[in-house]
């Protein structure tokens, strides 16, 4: 296909950046060649944030950025730089600070107007087509006639930015007590929807991590009612149109709140976490939509997200040509009522009612968005069916559905692969092997690390973030060492595999060198030798996924444990002492941080188990919801402060210890249960 205009995405590999490489405007990757331009042209920088899979990405794009005339006024004014912000968080974040500094609010698409030196000084999210020509017009209006007004304004912000995402050192006792911790729950239950679960408001995130925390406080606490929530949001989501009925996975989030309509990108990093968080659910429920849910979330993963060589996809698109060949969001997901009666023939009426073909389910211009609002056994009583049938019809409509929905022209894919989100995934992989002994998934965990060790880590140590075409690009960040950190240390506990525990150890070290602050011990989100931004910053606030430096806090705390290494165990006690003064008014958004000071709070056992039998004993083990514990095994001789000099060659024995004092060692899972919780 001949295409009238090209520009310099054309040689990125982006899924993003290449959307937008046929567009009139002439944009420029992020690099130093283009950051030399400005500078050397005095020429404002028009820098543009997006993803693959935003819907509002697509929408401001086909508005603006493929009209010749807004080109024309991007083209003559600015050097223009198209940025993905999956592939640069580190530039992503900088300038979202920026935005939510000057509007109170940010989003994407990010469009940011910034000095030729990069400062920024203006900028929004999405912009309707007059809008965005206007304010453009204006600012290089302004620049050409008044500069100097600009210039004061960036010096003010960029101290701003400067400041946020920074922490300052708690020199104060570190104390970590129970009572902070309920205080904390007890202010953040006052915004639960106790109706529909989630939050009280729209719209609704899954918040993986939110719940996770919440459920293994809600069990060590006893405590039914804060149970019950958790309970109840996670069948709701379960029931709803965020999980795709018919694919299996779920979608970013859900625009209302029940669950029902969603934003229809699906994102790896947020199945891969709420595939451990329905794991560890069903382990104490044994709620069996809670092990359906992760089946058919890890079907999806290996049907439609999974590389041959055992890396992951990063998402799908919300939007998708329809049958008139426009690009509309959810076009491939949602169903009309005529379709489904043609499909599914007499078994129309029993599907209608499970999937709610009616006021419940309706969503806009005759399509039906499939959500569920009774269980089973509803269902099943009031048709006069068995749990087998109404199983067998259930497998059936999903195969014809997917079969039919397949006919539709497919979302756009991000085939690029990330190492954050890809741990993430292999994460939940591991956590799915762990509670449903499922082999499968531990050949699709140990198949995606050795991508990892293979592709992404370095001779030097280090991790690259980006994979893409066979070749790893782009320095790591924080986020990648600390989830695969994470992963590894999960993989050694049901592999026992020592390497991985050591790699592990290995990549904790190269982030003191590159990454952590002497000055406040906490880790910058940039290595040390990453090209200098407006600002290096800190993350450390939880989100969709936790921040980077809470992961990095529990993963010392392990490793810690594991090495008898005090370095690591101080480090973790300030680490999450600096974060305490935030922690109360915002619970939300330190959950994993909560997570962690639970640790602190309770009891916390290192489980040791070696002999012949360790394997099979800690699969036991691990049938049982134990979140305050690490795992450490060994089938021979092992030199590991929690393994050394306890072999025995012809008994399995298990030491259950706290801060390295054991207890009398049995031979019996159940008796170390009875050791863990009395």
């Amino acid at each position: 296909m001949e295409h009238q205009y090209t520009n310099d995405l054309i040689n990125e590999t982006s899924p993003y950046l290449l959307q937008h490489a046929h567009n009139p405007v002439n944009w420029n990757p992020w690099n130093s060649k283009t950051l030399e331009l400005a500078k050397s042209n005095n020429k404002l920088l028009l820098i543009s944030v997006g993803y693959a899979a935003c819907h509002w990405c697509h929408v401001m794009e086909h508005e603006s950025f493929e009209d010749t005339l807004v080109a024309k006024i991007m083209n003559e004014h600015f050097i223009n730089v198209k940025v993905d912000r999956e592939e640069r968080p580190d530039i992503d974040q900088v300038y979202m600070n920026a935005v939510q500094l000057m509007t109170g609010s940010g989003g994407w698409p990010m469009n940011v107007i910034a000095l030729p030196d990069g400062r920024p000084f203006w900028g929004g999210t999405y912009f309707r087509k007059e809008q965005w020509m206007d304010a453009l017009n204006q600012i290089a209006k302004l620049f050409e006639e008044n500069p100097n007004k600009i210039y004061e304004f960036t010096d003010k912000l960029e101290q701003g930015i400067k400041s946020m995402d920074m922490i300052i050192l708690n020199t104060n006792k570190p104390v970590f007590e129970t009572k902070f911790i309920e205080e904390a729950v007890k202010k953040w239950t006052t915004q639960f929807d106790y109706k529909d679960g989630g939050m009280n408001r729209a719209p609704k995130l899954m918040m993986p991590n939110n719940y996770h925390f919440l459920l293994r406080y809600a069990y060590q606490n006893n405590d039914k009612e804060l149970q019950n929530y958790v309970n109840l949001t996670l069948t709701k989501m379960a029931y709803g149109g965020v999980f795709d009925q018919i694919g299996g996975g779920f979608s970013r989030y859900s625009v209302d709140t029940k669950w029902h309509v969603p934003h229809f990108e699906k994102m790896l990093y947020d199945n891969g976490q709420l595939v451990s968080l329905y794991s560890d659910a069903y382990l104490i429920t044994k709620n069996d939509i809670y092990k359906d849910i992760v089946t058919q979330t890890l079907e999806y993963i290996k049907r439609d997200m999974t590389i041959p060589n055992g890396a992951f996809y990063s998402s799908l698109d919300a939007d998708s040509n329809n049958i008139e060949g426009k690009l509309e969001e959810g076009s491939y997901y949602v169903w009309q009522k005529e379709a489904l009666k043609n499909i599914l023939k007499e078994d129309y009426q029993l599907f209608s009612e499970y999937y709610n073909i009616n006021d419940y389910g309706f969503w806009e211009h005759n399509n039906y968005v499939l959500i569920r609002k009774d269980d089973d056994s509803e269902i099943i009583k009031k048709y006069e069916i068995s749990k087998e049938q109404l199983n067998q019809k259930l497998n059936d409509w999903k195969n014809l559905l997917l079969k039919e929905r397949n006919k539709r022209e497919k979302p756009r894919l991000d085939d690029k692969t990330l190492t954050s989100w890809n741990a993430l995934m292999l994460k939940g992989y591991i956590d799915a092997y762990r509670v449903f002994g499922n082999k499968n998934y531990l050949d699709a965990a140990e198949k995606n690390t050795n991508f990892i060790i293979n592709n992404q880590l370095r001779e030097d140590g280090g991790l690259n973030h980006n994979y893409k075409n066979g070749k790893s690009t782009i320095n790591g960040y924080l986020e990648d060492y600390a989830t695969v950190i994470d992963a590894f240390i999960t993989l050694y506990e049901n592999t026992l595999n020592e390497t991985w525990l050591v790699t592990a150890r290995n990549l904790a070290n190269y982030t003191f060198d590159h990454f952590f602050d002497e000055t406040h011990h906490m880790f910058y989100f940039t290595s040390n030798q990453d090209d200098a931004l407006v600002s290096r910053n800190m993350e450390y606030r939880d989100n969709v996924i936790p921040a980077s430096n809470s992961i990095m806090a529990k993963n010392l705390f392990k490793l810690s444990h594991y090495f008898d290494n005090d370095h690591f165990r101080k480090t973790a006690v300030t680490m999450l002492n600096n974060v305490i003064p935030e922690i109360q008014d915002y619970a939300s958004g330190y959950s994993n941080w909560l997570d962690l000071m639970l640790n602190y709070t309770n009891p916390f056992y290192e489980v040791a188990i070696v002999g012949n039998e360790a394997s099979g004993k800690i699969s036991e083990l691990n049938k049982n919801y134990i979140p305050n514990k690490i795992i450490a095994g060994s089938i021979s001789e092992n030199n590991l402060p929690l393994l050394a000099n306890r072999y025995l060659p012809d008994q399995t024995l298990i030491y259950v210890c706290i801060d390295n004092a054991c207890k009398l060692p049995v031979s019996k899972v159940d008796d170390a249960i009875k050791l863990i919780t009395p």
